[in-house]
């Protein structure tokens, strides 16, 4: 290494980063392709292992309480850069990179597996004779990361290097800039240690106390009271620290998006639905034969107008598809070539150059080929009670549908960042359903096999999503994709490890079912998609379809369709902090007439977003824990008055400030 090459700071990526590459330019990334840097050593792969731990642990108990998964990977690779700083390690930044890309393993396992597996215990309360037991749990999640991962390595070069400048990544940008600022890592991780301890500490004291309520609603006061009896109209927010954090990394744009979702169904929607009759709204769901006059507006939003969402959230998924076919024949292409090597010079230069070396064809094409086996010996032996059509079917199924919307997965995350895995995951629950009825398929056994099998695909589809991201990360700063792609399977093996057991733990602590369960929203979804399928009642296909109306009509006119059939979805009171949260970072970073100090707080803003989510999530695991060991500090009396109601306003407004000033002090 030259005495220049020396002086020259990592911390700066080049100039084209950012931009599309001019016919003849290459793009140089921070660690030189030509040199070798420690990345897999003892340091990164333990500390990996332990964010994936931890973060396994937060993200399922946050996804399963408000329906949304948080994305470890900024708040993982500010701990690494941190722990580099104060170790003094030299050349972290490969071992920082590995860090992240172990560590967020869990982020995406845990979306595979809370989106789908919790409606095995929710559908266990009607049907008993279904069992859910910690294997099928972990190798659903296990073989469906791996499938992920497989699947995503051919499309690496066409993602991160052929469309290079075309796609933003936003995570991914985010988490690079975390990254390639080791030197100021003490200073970043100071605000995201102290929002997370503030965080952490406020949502401790609602889930372990109940100082406060979680949840302000409008039936607080008589007259809100008489608006959700007479007219079906109730306002609700949650007030926590977690979801207030999740609203700023989210956006206004989508935000709102979102909480239009929720107020059309919310305040047009459920009101107008007890107009139409019970006779006219069983033919929308056969289902339901309750008097719907007499129901809550909350119990109208689950029986009728949350399937609207569902058909909304499906019909996204397939317009993602139809828009991402040219990314599957491009990506395949390109992968087609490499096997055929394309001549020596191609070939050799791929071996020379470490930062374009992934895993061989070959290793794939064997990998996938175990990986399927793996998931067909599962489905014969541990979920269809050796039915080998059953097993054939199941397995044909899965491998289809997790190949073809790979690349939807990976495509909404390089443009938006989101990756709309429920929606496709309840698109692929219906096929299943359908198909596994017509080979002879149902009951309750039916149901645990269409389960399984969503969960297999979601989690293969929030690994590709997920992985994407740190193969950018790795692209911009030098990393060897091909040691990313060995560790990453570590990664998927702990966080499903630990997502089994925090999952049971979960289940006997909260239950999904009944008063004070966990929301788990797209898991609920789920179990109302399949259950009517398998068990012979029929489906609302019509609320489905009126779903997937609104989704192209939304599609026709530019609308995000998927961000607004998901507010259409999930429950009012978790929406609406999502544009609160948007509200502050609108505010925060654009409020001087510096657009450097309006980044700089835009950046600190997001820092102070992710400790409230980490530590929030992450304490709710804390809370549940003592709940499981038979510890209950509850003070039922006080947090079912109307004071710890009010009383969660007043604090939720004192957290709003703190964040806006911790926030606007910063003066350069």
């Amino acid at each position: 290494m030259t005495k220049t090459e020396e002086q020259k700071p990592l911390g700066a990526l080049p100039e084209n980063a950012y931009r599309e590459l001019k016919e003849g330019e290459l793009y140089h990334p921070v660690m030189s392709p030509d040199k070798k840097y420690p990345e897999a050593t003892v340091w990164s792969v333990s500390w990996g292992i332990l964010m994936a731990i931890l973060f396994s642990a937060a993200a399922a108990y946050l996804g399963l309480k408000i329906g949304q998964v948080f994305e470890a990977a900024i708040p993982i690779a500010i701990i690494a850069v941190g722990l580099s700083s104060v170790s003094k390690r030299k050349n972290a930044l490969g071992e920082n990179v590995l860090i992240q890309s172990i560590g967020s393993s869990s982020g995406v396992i845990v979306a595979g597996a809370i989106f789908t597996l919790p409606a095995l215990y929710i559908l266990q309360a009607k049907y008993p004779e279904m069992s859910v037991n910690f294997i099928q749990v972990f190798l659903s999640s296990l073989l469906g990361g791996i499938l992920g991962i497989l699947f995503l390595i051919p499309f690496r070069k066409y993602f991160v290097a052929e469309m290079h400048g075309k796609y933003p990544f936003p995570e991914a940008t985010a988490t690079t800039q975390v990254l390639i600022s080791a030197e100021q890592g003490a200073s970043q991780a100071k605000p995201l240690v102290i929002s997370g301890l503030i965080g952490g500490l406020y949502d401790f004291v609602i889930a372990t106390f109940g100082a406060w309520t979680e949840v302000f609603s409008s039936r607080v006061s008589q007259f809100g009271s008489m608006m959700a009896d007479k007219f079906k109209l109730v306002f609700s927010i949650n007030t926590g620290a977690a979801v207030l954090g999740l609203g700023y990394i989210v956006g206004l744009k989508y935000a709102t998006i979102i909480c239009l979702g929720s107020a059309l169904v919310w305040f047009i929607i459920v009101p107008l639905l007890p107009l139409l009759g019970d006779t006219f709204l069983q033919l929308l769901n056969p289902a339901i034969i309750d008097n719907v006059a007499g129901m809550s507006p909350e119990a109208i939003f689950t029986s009728y107008a949350r399937h609207i969402g569902i058909g909304g959230i499906a019909m996204a998924g397939i317009i993602g598809i139809v828009k991402s076919w040219s990314v599957i024949k491009s990506a395949l292409g390109l992968a087609a070539r490499e096997m055929k090597g394309q001549g020596a010079k191609a070939t050799e230069l791929n071996k020379q150059v470490r930062t374009a070396r992934d895993l061989s064809m070959k290793i794939i094409l064997i990998g996938i080929i175990l990986a399927i086996l793996a998931v067909f010996a599962f489905f014969f032996f541990g979920v269809m009670h050796f039915n080998l059509l059953h097993a054939i079917v199941g397995i044909l199924v899965v491998g289809i549908i997790a190949f073809l919307f790979t690349t939807v997965a990976a495509n909404a995350i390089a443009i938006v960042g989101t990756n709309p895995v429920s929606g496709m995951t309840l698109m692929t629950l219906i096929l299943a359903s359908v198909i596994m009825v017509a080979v002879g398929l149902k009951g309750s056994t039916g149901i645990v096999s269409a389960l399984i099998m969503g969960g297999v695909v979601c989690t293969a589809l929030s690994m590709a999503g997920g992985f994407i991201t740190d193969l950018k990360i790795g692209y911009w700063l030098g990393s060897t994709p091909a040691v990313q792609q060995r560790w990453k399977f570590l990664g998927t093996l702990v966080s499903a490890l630990t997502v089994g057991g925090v999952l049971i733990i979960l289940n006997k602590t909260y239950g999904f079912v009944g008063e004070n369960a966990l929301v788990a929203p797209q898991a609920n979804a789920m179990a109302a998609v399949i259950d009517p399928l398998m068990s012979g009642t029929a489906a609302p296909w019509w609320l489905y379809a009126i779903g997937a109306l609104i989704a192209l009509i939304l599609n026709f006119f530019g609308v995000p369709s998927l961000a607004f059939a998901l507010g259409m979805f999930i429950p009012f009171q978790l929406n609406i902090p999502l544009v609160v949260g948007g509200l502050i970072n609108w505010f925060v970073s654009g409020r001087s007439k510096d657009s450097k100090l309006n980044t700089a707080r835009n950046e600190k803003g997001t820092l102070i977003a992710s400790g409230f989510i980490a530590g929030g999530a992450l304490m709710g695991v804390v809370s549940a824990a003592l709940r499981f060991g038979g510890i209950d500090w509850m003070l039922d009396s006080w947090a079912e008055g109307t004071g710890a109601e009010i009383l969660s306003l007043l604090m939720y407004a004192l957290l709003i400030g703190y964040f806006v000033y911790s926030v606007l002090k910063k003066k350069n």
